[in-house]
Order: C-alpha cells, then sequence, then structure tokens
C-alpha cells in the first residue's frame, strides 16, 4: 500500500532507543546524535521505493557522514511475515548498495511505533539537541529519472547543521507502508 510520511513536527524529540544490525553490533540513537545533528530513516529491502533510491541514498548519506552528520538505518517491517527483509537479506540488500550507515533490526517493531514511521521510505531529521527539523522526501526525482534531481534531503541535513533549524517547505516521502505484526 502506497502511503505518505506525515508533516514534520518541528521540535519533536527524538526518543532514546538501542537496536543491533543484521550482524549483532549494538547501536544507541543518544551515543550517535552529534553535533550536526542525526538522519534516522526507516527503510527495507522489499520496497520497490527504496529499491529505487537505494544507490541516489547512499551516495547522499555518503556525503553527509563525511559532513559529520551521523545516519542510521531502521528495519521495523515483520520480517517473519516478509521473508525478503530478513537480518540476512538486509546484510545482503546493504553491501548490493554500498550503504555506510549502520542498518538497525527492530525485532518487536517498538522503534517505528515511537516514531510513527509510516511507509519506508521514512525520513526523520534531528538536530544536534534531537529535536525533529526534517520529515520530508530524498528528493525530487521520486521513481524517474533523477539525473537532474534536487537533493532535499541533503540540503536540510546541510541547513540543519548549520542552523539547528530546518527547511520550512518539506515534501513527504512516499513508499510501501511498513508491516505491522497483527
Amino acid at each position: 500500500m502506497l502511503l505518505d510520511s506525515t508533516i514534520c513536527d518541528f521540535g519533536w524529540q527524538a526518543p532514546n532507543f538501542t537496536l543491533k544490525d543484521a550482524y549483532g553490533t549494538t547501536y544507541t540513537m543518544s551515543e550517535q546524535l552529534g553535533d550536526n545533528g542525526m538522519l534516522i530513516m526507516f527503510i527495507c529491502n522489499h520496497c520497490p521505493y527504496v529499491q529505487r533510491i537505494a544507490e541516489r541514498l547512499a551516495e547522499d548519506t555518503k556525503q553527509l557522514m563525511s559532513e559529520g552528520i551521523n545516519v542510521l538505518a531502521v528495519m521495523s517491517n515483520d520480517y517473519r511475515t516478509v521473508a525478503e527483509d530478513s537480518p540476512e537479506n538486509m546484510k545482503l540488500f546493504a553491501k548490493k548498495h554500498a550503504f555506510e550507515f549502520p542498518y538497525l533490526v527492530d525485532e518487536n517493531q517498538v522503534v517505528g511505533k515511537q516514531y510513527k514511521a509510516v511507509c519506508t521510505p521514512d525520513f526523520f531529521g534531528f538536530n544536534h539537541r534531537g529535536e525533529l527539523q526534517y520529515r520530508g522526501r530524498l528528493d525530487d526525482a521520486r521513481m524517474g529519472e533523477a539525473s537532474a534531481r534536487t537533493p532535499e534531503l541533503l540540503n536540510a541535513m546541510r541547513l540543519i547543521a548549520a542552523t539547528d533549524l530546518g527547511p520550512k517547505g518539506q515534501m513527504p516521502s512516499m513508499g510501501c507502508s511498513i508491516k505491522w505484526r497483527n
């Protein structure tokens, strides 16, 4: 089911969490919150929207991390129902697309629910105090040709790093619904 992310609730405080990646390494959100802010994104392997943007996502997040903006990806789908999103497949997907950010398993879906994540991809851009400043899309290319795109997420995170504030005008992300357990 195609859904749009919700409008940015400017200033909403990021709930802390601790999750493991597919290799068993533990990451705590508050320890990743750096001086230049942090991007938390909800993605998965099987979503055609995530698949379509994966290379651009890898490039943009690599650039953000080189500028001191930390990045975490969270996979909240019920992978027992959607086997393509299993931790083993997360490893393969991350390697295939050269993801350099931690790709975390939200086994019990608590983090996805705390953040009110709606779709994959769903982007949350925080300033250095953990205040939400961006809840938009990766870029304006969507599922189309990306050669002349405007990198909205990259630009927003740079603005947040410089000013602590995100852009007032934001377009929601769109993607597949998160597959919640019943």
